[in-house]
């Protein structure tokens, strides 16, 4: 991360960037446009001043907060199969894309806003999120624990399915169960 200067933040500063997209999060969350910039700053720990000059308008906060949760979820995805194996790096992340999903379902009215102000926050979002499917399912593939014949754009497609049906954070044991489901289905008829 660095500031609008190309040099890196200090660790403090990148620190706190992360409280407030953390706090973001969850505050845009349970309010949506109704959110207030300053809870956000109280909940992060930082002062107004810190989170206006990470964040000079609501629209890049909003912003900030739906692609640093992207990035998060993506970049998991070497981390994952560096620490356990591909089958379980793959379920493994696809409870991640559930905390993903249940984040962008919550700030669903926020984010409208900024795309209604001209800016796409999900300009890039489907190519990241391929691409950490694809090293999952391939994985997992080689190693011979899911089908071969599963597209990351299919996976995609359950996964959205599962979020769009159990997104909501009082609905995770249902989602759980549908990420298992859908977790056996990769498994049985493996493809020659």
């Amino acid at each position: 991360m660095t500031t609008g200067t190309g040099r890196p933040l200090r660790a403090d500063a990148r620190r706190n960037r992360e409280k407030i997209l953390s706090a973001a999060v969850r505050v845009f969350a349970e309010d949506g446009l109704e959110a207030h910039l300053e809870r956000i700053a109280k909940e992060a720990g930082v002062g107004s001043g810190t989170l206006y000059r990470n964040f000079p308008t609501r629209e890049a906060l909003i912003e900030a907060a739906y692609r640093n949760e992207l990035s998060r979820l993506c970049d998991a995805a070497p981390d994952l199969l560096a620490a356990m194996p591909p089958r379980e790096a793959l379920r493994a992340w696809m409870g991640r894309f559930i905390d993903y999903a249940t984040a962008k379902l919550g700030m669903a009215e926020a984010l409208r806003a900024v795309v209604d102000s001209g800016v796409n926050p999900y300009a890039h979002s489907r190519e990241l999120m391929m691409t950490a499917l694809t090293s999952l399912l391939d994985a997992a593939s080689a190693a011979g624990t899911v089908r071969s014949d599963i597209s990351p754009a299919d996976m995609f497609a359950a996964l959205t399915g599962v979020a769009l049906a159990s997104g909501k954070p009082e609905q995770r044991e249902q989602a759980e169960r549908l990420l298992d489901l859908t977790l056996d289905g990769l498994r049985y008829g493996t493809a020659d």
